[in-house]
């Protein structure tokens, strides 16, 4: 192609794109799924339940999550990082009981969580933070 096409052509003048938003604006719907798991029970909040306590059914909650790009799954991670940063922040707790606060049934589960979310594993976390 030949490159003085390509040249100023008047565009410069033309009127900037919009910015792009640093983030995307979440539905009704999202925030107060994000509203129910940060403020519940995490051990015993699912799904079916949320959906419920919308007044929806379980598709109903996951197609308009899906809507969002996310799944309850993901939001469930979310409110369960928030809160174990919440927890830590307060005071020290084993990993055991913290597993059993944010509704893990298996401890070795929340490792690998506490893992992705930080890039460290527990213990080496409480090394660094409790000297």
């Amino acid at each position: 192609m030949d490159q003085s096409l390509l040249a100023n052509n008047g565009w410069d003048d033309a009127i900037p794109p919009p910015e792009k938003p640093r983030y995307l604006a979440l539905s009704r719907t999202t925030d107060r799924v994000l509203q129910i798991l940060l403020g519940g029970d995490l051990a015993r909040l699912r799904a079916d339940s949320v959906a419920e306590s919308l007044g929806m059914s379980s598709t109903t909650l996951r197609r308009r999550l899906r809507a969002d790009h996310t799944c309850y799954q993901f939001l469930l991670d979310r409110a369960r990082q928030y809160r174990c940063e919440q927890v830590l922040h307060t005071m020290w707790r084993p990993g055991k009981c913290l597993a059993d606060e944010l509704g893990y049934l298996e401890v070795n589960s929340f490792y690998r969580a506490f893992r992705r979310w930080t890039g460290v594993s527990y213990s080496e976390y409480k090394l660094k933070n409790l000297n």
